[in-house]
């Protein structure tokens, strides 16, 4: 019985077909390392370009909200508050403000929702919001606030200077915002 297969006994007598074999699975393999690594970078190219997009979209739609393009003229949107329910409203008004005090660079550190405060049979939420924000974005934030769709009013604004004069420190500010809720559609 003989372990000799016919290929290596080809390559035995021929050894430049088997360096050459070696040679055409080595740039084979090569190759498809090569086109994985490409496939890899063109993904990743595209899901940078993507998410720049998406922060180009998002500041966009962002800024519609606060930006007026024509003096005089009214903000887009619907001037109450939209949800099914006055607990969705609440949300959407967290989620307003939350969104303005980032959009400037601050930091919201607690929220609460008051859906049953003094104005409750007007249909209005109350948010009462403690947040971190820089002394120059705090006149940007309230005109953020109040400029934009749905209509919100600033009806309390407490604000206190930092601790320390260090560079950085910002200010601790407590809001409060209120809606009025468009009511049950």
């Amino acid at each position: 019985m003989s372990t000799d297969s016919p290929g290596s006994r080809l390559f035995a007598r021929y050894p430049a077909a088997a360096m050459a074999l070696y040679a055409v699975l080595i740039i084979g393999f090569a190759a498809v390392i090569w086109l994985a690594l490409a496939d890899l970078i063109a993904q990743r190219a595209a899901l940078a370009s993507s998410v720049d997009l998406l922060d180009r979209l998002e500041a966009r739609h962002g800024n519609a909200d606060a930006a007026n393009p024509t003096p005089g003229a009214a903000p887009s949107g619907s001037p109450f508050l939209g949800g099914e329910t006055i607990t969705v409203a609440g949300a959407e008004l967290l989620q307003r403000v939350a969104t303005a005090i980032r959009r400037f660079g601050g930091n919201v550190q607690s929220s609460q929702v008051d859906l049953q405060g003094s104005q409750a049979k007007s249909d209005f939420v109350t948010l009462i919001v403690s947040c971190e924000i820089d002394e120059a974005n705090l006149q940007k934030l309230l005109y953020d606030v109040e400029a934009g769709m749905p209509y919100l009013f600033i009806d309390q604004l407490t604000a206190q200077a930092p601790q320390a004069a260090a560079n950085g420190a910002r200010m601790s500010v407590l809001l409060a915002v209120s809606g009025r809720w468009s009511g049950k559609k």
